[in-house]
């Protein structure tokens, strides 16, 4: 079997770029994201961000894809966000 190693850096940015990563919630929200790749299989190195944008340093499987695994990452993090912004 051969080996793979494929490091994907991964920047995606809030909606209009609105500072919605405020310092109280930004490290929640890293944690929130860490989790859910670590729950989904997917190898989060690094994570880092500002008010408006987040960095994600991740390593791909052999099985795995960039669309799906920045989907699921993306994705899951932005409905999680509205919900612990408006309690």
């Amino acid at each position: 079997m051969a080996y793979i190693k494929i490091w994907i850096h991964l920047v995606w940015a809030t909606k209009d770029r609105h500072p919605f990563l405020t310092k109280d919630i930004r490290q929640k929200v890293f944690s929130h994201i860490k989790e859910n790749a670590r729950t989904k299989g997917i190898h989060l190195d690094h994570i880092n961000g500002y008010a408006e944008h987040v960095h994600c340093l991740i390593s791909l499987d052999s099985d795995q894809n960039v669309a799906t695994v920045a989907n699921l990452l993306k994705g899951e993090s932005s409905h999680w966000i509205i919900i612990i912004r408006t309690n």
